[in-house]
Formats: structure tokens, C-alpha cells, sequence
């Protein structure tokens, strides 16, 4: 059973989604070469972003946005401002949703730590996504954005490393808001243990559960709680990602 806590969490995150609705301003650049492939891996811990569900489509984010790997996964739309300075550099009337796979670190080498710098809101985009808006020769253009539901194919994945007694799982291609709250992990012997992020997607548990196999429980940060049963079975290995026919809504 899900801690009881769990009915206020889900309160807390429809208000905050609720109040994350509305057009915000921002800034947009573009990395990883004209194919994007430079864009795989990244610090949410995806690695393949194919193989992870994120394709393409993909953007590093500011730490204003990125929230410490807390909005890995999560889905934005975003159009370029017309109306700004840099605005001639606009596609207009197009508009191009991205998801959160990476994060675009300050560079202190630039006044306040360029477009990525502290308190700003910036999506350095794969090349291709950004082509959608923007004219390429460019570089930079100012956008407007907003979060908005994920659509995923496929169920969530559970892509499992670690060692005998510690489980690191990178929790992957969640639909609705993308992201993950809080998650729980269960071994055959087990009751549920909750786990805690480690870095980007990856939540850790101290616990041996070798030999056992896995379910897993998962709250995304739109307040929707899923138990995905028998994941992994007793034979699981380490570096092998189980695929469910589970998925999110919000």
C-alpha cells in the first residue's frame, strides 16, 4: 500500500500544475549537430533517447528549469516571440513541443553565466526540434513556453543498475506530466520501500534485492500513483531495462 500521504501529494501537484498553465517568456538555443545525436545521454540518465521513448524532440534545460532533475521527463511547448528583440529570427505561427532529457549548465566564462545563467529560463534545443521555430543561422531566438501533457508510446520503463545492496533505476517514458515524484520499489520477500533520487530520472534504494523479483510504484508529479506488478523477474540483471504496458495520464 502507498504511504498515506499520498492523497495530499496529489492535491499538491494538480494546484501546482494548475498554476503552471499560462505562456511564459524565455530564451532558446540549439546543440547536438543537425541529426540531434549529439543530444543523446544527458543528465536526466536516459541514455538512448530513442530506445528511452524521447526521440528527437528533445531540450536541456536551464537550472531554472531543470529543477535539480526534478522536471526530467516533462514535455513543454514552446514558440518563438515575434515580438521581442531577435523575433525576425521567428518561424511564425509555429510552435514545437520538446521533452526534458538534459541540463544546460551556466557557463561562467560568459556575463552571468550566458544564456544558461542563473534565474534564466532557457531551452537549448536538439537542432532539428528548433528548426521548427527558428531560423538556424540565428543561434538564439526568444520564445514563449508552457508545460503540457506528455504523449508516450508504449508503457513506463524501469532501466535497472547498481550492486548487490544498492538499486539504481532510471524511471523512463512517462506520459501525462512526464515526471516523477516519488517512487517505491517491492521485492518478492519485501514489503514496499521507497526509494530517493539519486541524480536526474535515477531513484536509488539501499536495499539487497538481488535474486527477487521486482515490482515497482511510482507517483508522478501530476499526482497520478501507478503500481507496476512483477516488472522484473527473480533472474533480473543489472544493466537490462524492463518495459511495462502501464502508463500515465497526469
Amino acid at each position: 500500500m502507498a504511504p498515506s500521504w499520498l492523497g495530499l501529494w496529489g492535491v499538491l501537484a494538480a494546484c501546482a500544475a494548475a498554476g503552471a498553465a499560462a505562456w511564459s517568456q524565455g530564451t532558446s538555443t540549439f546543440y547536438g549537430g543537425d541529426d540531434g545525436s549529439g543530444t543523446m545521454g544527458g543528465a536526466c540518465g536516459y541514455g538512448n533517447l530513442y530506445d528511452a521513448g524521447y526521440g528527437i524532440n528533445n531540450a536541456a534545460l536551464s537550472t531554472a528549469l531543470f529543477n535539480d532533475g526534478a522536471s526530467c521527463g516533462q514535455c513543454y511547448a514552446v514558440t518563438c516571440d515575434t515580438s521581442r528583440p531577435g523575433g525576425q529570427w521567428c518561424r511564425p505561427g509555429t510552435s514545437v513541443t520538446v521533452s526534458a532529457t538534459n541540463l544546460c549548465p551556466p557557463n561562467y566564462a560568459l556575463p552571468n553565466g550566458g544564456w544558461c545563467g542563473p534565474g534564466r529560463p532557457h531551452f537549448d534545443m536538439s537542432q532539428p526540434a528548433w528548426a521548427n521555430i527558428g531560423v538556424v543561422t540565428a543561434g538564439v531566438i526568444p520564445v514563449l513556453y508552457q508545460q503540457v501533457k506528455c504523449s508516450r508510446s508504449g508503457g513506463v520503463r524501469f532501466s535497472i543498475a547498481g550492486s548487490n545492496y544498492f538499486l539504481l533505476v532510471n524511471i523512463q517514458n512517462l506520459g501525462g506530466s512526464g515526471s516523477v515524484g516519488a517512487a517505491w520499489v517491492k521485492g518478492d520477500k519485501t514489503g514496499w520501500i521507497q526509494m530517493s533520487r539519486n541524480w536526474g530520472a535515477n531513484w536509488q534504494a539501499l536495499a539487497g534485492l538481488v535474486g527477487q523479483g521486482l515490482s515497482f510504484a511510482v507517483a508522478s508529479t501530476g499526482g497520478q500513483h501507478v503500481e507496476f506488478l512483477n516488472v522484473a523477474p527473480a533472474w533480473w540483471l543489472f544493466g537490462q531495462t524492463y518495459n511495462t504496458y502501464q502508463q500515465f495520464a497526469y
